[in-house]
C-alpha cells in the first residue's frame, strides 16, 4: 500500500533503482477563474476506475465532486495497493497555475493506468477528470487535455452552500468568496443521476440577487479545462 504526498514522492524517486519508469505528471488549470480543489493523481491496475461516464457516481466520487474531499477516493486507491499522490498543489489550484505529482511504479508494475480528479469551483458537483488511462512506458513527454464532468448527484442550482454530500449548494472557500454573488434564487434543474460531460456553469451578472450566485462574466467555461503533461524517464 502506498499513499504519497508530493514530498514523499520525491524522496521515493531518489531511492528507487534505475530500472523503473519514473513519472512526472503536471496538471495545468486552463480556465479563466475556476479553482481546482485538492487533486488526486492515482496509478492503479487497469480494471479499476474512479468514475465511469454514463454510470452512477460512487459515494467517494460524490464526496469529491460536491465538496472537494478526496480522502474517500484516496482510501479506495490505498485498498487496491495503488499509488495515490494526494493534493500536489498543497490546496486549491488557481486558474493558469500548475501542480506536479511524481511517482515510480517499479515495485508495483500492475499500477499502469492513470486517473486524475478534482472538484471544479464554483460548481455544484463538477470535476475535472481522467479515467484509467494507460501510462506510457517509453521515455518522452506526452500531453493530454482533460474535460470537466458533472457527477450527476446534485442539481446545478449554482448557489452558495456547505458542499457536504447530499446537501444543496457549493462550498465557498476564502479565495472564491469575494468573487461570488449572494441571495440567488437558484437555477432550475435536478440531479441527472449519472456522470456526464458538464454543461459549464450559467451564472448571471447580478451580485445581490438573480438566479445564480456565480458571476457569468468571470466563471463561465468550456471544455477542455486542464492540460496534463506526463514525462517518462
Amino acid at each position: 500500500m502506498k499513499r504519497l504526498s508530493a514530498l514523499a514522492s520525491l524522496m521515493i524517486l531518489a531511492a528507487t533503482g534505475a530500472n523503473g519508469a519514473e513519472y512526472t505528471v503536471e496538471i495545468q488549470n486552463l480556465t479563466r477563474s475556476t479553482f481546482f480543489t485538492p487533486l488526486l493523481v492515482a496509478a492503479h491496475p487497469a480494471e479499476n476506475h474512479l468514475f465511469a461516464v454514463g454510470g452512477e457516481a460512487s459515494l467517494p466520487l460524490q464526496t469529491m465532486a460536491e465538496g472537494g474531499n478526496i480522502e474517500p477516493l484516496v482510501g479506495e486507491i490505498d485498498g487496491l495497493s495503488g499509488i495515490a499522490v494526494a493534493n500536489p498543489a498543497g490546496g486549491l489550484l488557481a486558474a493558469g497555475a500548475s501542480a506536479t505529482a511524481m511517482f515510480n511504479n517499479d515495485d508495483a508494475p500492475d499500477n499502469n493506468h492513470l486517473s486524475i480528479v478534482a472538484m471544479l469551483l464554483p460548481t455544484n458537483d463538477g470535476f475535472v477528470g481522467l479515467d484509467a488511462m494507460w501510462l506510457p512506458t517509453e521515455p518522452g513527454t506526452y500531453q493530454y487535455m482533460l474535460k470537466g464532468y458533472d457527477a450527476g448527484t446534485e442539481a446545478n442550482d449554482e448557489l452558495r452552500g456547505s458542499g457536504m454530500p447530499g446537501e444543496p449548494g457549493m462550498p465557498v472557500p476564502p479565495p472564491l468568496d469575494p468573487q461570488l454573488g449572494n441571495n440567488g434564487t437558484g437555477m432550475p434543474g435536478e440531479a441527472e443521476g449519472f456522470v456526464h460531460i458538464h454543461r459549464g456553469v450559467l451564472g448571471d451578472t447580478d451580485s445581490v440577487a438573480g438566479g445564480s450566485d456565480i458571476d457569468a462574466t468571470r466563471h463561465r467555461w468550456l471544455n477542455p479545462v486542464a492540460r496534463v503533461t506526463i514525462t517518462v524517464e
